[in-house]
């Protein structure tokens, strides 16, 4: 009897600006295929997928939260990479790349202006962008993805739910502080993945209300309030990275009873 894999594998879990550890990206991963969620910022991510063992093979499916360097640079080079692979008959069928309708325009040209025609060619053909709407499903890897608006105060986000096996609801609400708006969405969530900048004891040294973002305090006190589970904070500055887990777990604690996760990169979590 062949078991389900069902993991989440996490590529990178620091903000735009760190040094010591790669920008927030990841992967759903189910069986031998994977949902992957922005890329981070540049080339970092393809020895990310190398030392994680992800083929650019089993990756057809990319969903593009929104436009802030740091989610979409490395988009390129995926687009590059298997733009080549296509190139030399190593890759079977078509890469689908999902992002809110004001996003294609805008990967499109980073391609035509950064990559040679021999890769960008293929735009439209094996390698398609996907608009996506506030509120639309798609089936991705057999599974219920719904599309959703977060309301940013920045560049227009979107975040996803994602319907997984025995009834999992897995939900992402991108990397600004949750909008009471999609709650409808990601209630009666297994799984949340959240945002915090800093703890909330370190707040006037990281300043994330200005940047709009929030800290572990508020993210944990939302899951609580929602009942959810299982909890995964990322997207952190990266001062104190060794010890960051320990600092964020225990900070956490105070605000949420439940399973509450502090990945560094590189971590396969089962869901």
């Amino acid at each position: 009897m062949n078991t389900t894999i069902q993991q989440l594998y996490v590529f990178g879990t620091g903000n735009a600006a760190v040094t010591r550890c790669y920008n927030t990206c990841f992967a759903i991963r189910l069986q031998d295929e994977f949902f992957m969620v922005d890329a981070g910022g540049g080339n970092g991510i393809l020895g990310i997928l190398e030392d994680m063992k992800v083929p650019l093979s089993k990756i057809h499916h990319i969903f593009v939260t929104h436009e802030h360097t740091d989610h979409i640079l490395g988009i390129v080079w995926m687009i590059r990479m298997i733009g080549q692979q296509i190139n030399k008959g190593n890759y079977q069928g078509c890469l689908n790349i999902y992002c809110h309708p004001g996003l294609t325009e805008t990967i499109s040209t980073l391609c035509r202006l950064t990559t040679q025609k021999k890769v960008w060619k293929h735009l439209g053909e094996s390698i398609l962008l996907i608009p996506v709407e506030d509120g639309q499903t798609l089936s991705i890897l057999g599974c219920p993805v719904t599309f959703f608006d977060i309301h940013s105060t920045k560049a227009t986000q979107f975040g996803f739910t994602m319907e997984l096996e025995a009834g999992k609801k897995l939900s992402c609400t991108g990397d600004e502080p949750f909008h009471p708006l999609c709650q409808p969405y990601i209630e009666k969530s297994c799984w949340l993945l959240s945002e915090a900048f800093c703890l909330y004891e370190d707040r006037e040294q990281f300043k994330p209300y200005e940047k709009h973002h929030s800290t572990v305090k508020e993210a944990c006190e939302l899951a609580q309030s929602l009942n959810i589970p299982n909890l995964i904070l990322w997207h952190t500055e990266d001062m104190r990275l060794a010890d960051r887990k320990e600092r964020y777990l225990q900070e956490g604690r105070k605000y949420y009873s439940e399973n509450l996760l502090i990945p560094y990169d590189k971590e396969i979590i089962p869901l």
